[in-house]
């Protein structure tokens, strides 16, 4: 990885750390097909009737199963594969503009040290992950 790209993915590690984001990539899928398969069986034991309360049962057991599995951004972010990387790179880079800095220490000051800059990372980062990633975000408590 390019030294730039990594001072970045260092900066939006750092953002995400201390705004304390934690992401869960929808499993929706499995919901979809704990749902389904609950209303299959409650139709073929319980006719009309059982299609109803089959689907509805269902439907709150995928959602538990595939609730509470957030981690913190920062841990998602580094196990991006190099392509998802550079593309979170140029969106990011398009926020810095001709911010000039030496290493990533120095780039995580510089935007942490300036509020205006701090929120467009923290916005373009949760665009990223919701739109590209199709993930869902929560803040730590």
């Amino acid at each position: 990885m390019a030294p730039r790209m990594e001072d970045v993915m260092r900066l939006c590690c750092d953002v995400s750390a201390n705004q304390q984001i934690m992401v869960a990539v929808r499993s929706s899928a499995k919901g979809a097909v704990v749902a389904g398969g609950s209303a299959l069986l409650g139709g073929l034991f319980g006719g009309p009737p059982g299609i109803a309360v089959g689907g509805a049962v269902g439907g709150l057991l995928g959602s538990w199963l595939t609730s509470g599995q957030f981690k913190p951004l920062p841990q998602i972010l580094m196990e991006l594969p190099p392509s998802q990387q550079k593309k979170l790179y140029s969106d990011i880079m398009a926020i810095l503009g001709n911010l000039n800095w030496t290493d990533a220490a120095q780039l995580v000051a510089l935007v942490m040290g300036n509020a205006t800059l701090q929120q467009q990372v923290t916005a373009a980062l949760l665009n990223y992950v919701s739109k590209e990633l199709r993930a869902e975000v929560r803040y730590r408590d």
